[in-house]
């Protein structure tokens, strides 16, 4: 008896799906700004007077996590490359305009190459891994292994 698959639930028209991706930018912009971009205090330790910061690691590990899970949602939502595009350039630009306004020596240029590749890598990669999750099983030829609806 022949296997019936869930229909795709990604939209079918490109305009949609670029919509979709501008508003996957506002997200991960937002998440920018709420887990990062108004801290600007940097932390010296009493001791060695190092200075560190401005971000703790509990900020920068809350913002690669709600980078995943947008990154997620975003590829089953509007299709992968509209989820790495908006995911990229939300959190990039984001950055870039706070750097940019608080840096005279021009190096928020390399920081925001920096932000741009690793997001880049962390939304693709994400992307990627829930496309395969999302494989239908006549694709990867193991049909015995979810049960048919």
């Amino acid at each position: 008896m022949p296997r019936q698959l869930e229909p795709d639930r990604r939209p079918d028209r490109p305009a949609e799906r670029w919509v979709r991706a501008v508003a996957l930018a506002a997200l991960a912009a937002g998440c920018w700004f709420a887990w990062l971009g108004w801290d600007d205090t940097y932390q010296v330790d009493p001791a060695t007077g190092v200075a560190s910061g401005p971000y703790e690691t509990w900020q920068v590990v809350g913002a690669v996590v709600t980078l995943a899970v947008v990154a997620g949602v975003g590829a089953r939502w509007a299709g992968a490359r509209p989820t790495v595009v908006g995911v990229t350039a939300g959190f990039t630009v984001a950055w870039s305009v706070t750097a940019a306004s608080a840096d005279d020596t021009g190096l928020w240029l390399v920081g925001a190459l920096l932000v741009l590749v690793g997001v880049a890598l962390l939304s693709g990669l994400v992307a990627l891994a829930t496309g395969v999750s999302r494989r239908r099983p006549t694709e990867r030829g193991d049909e015995g292994d979810r049960p048919a609806r």
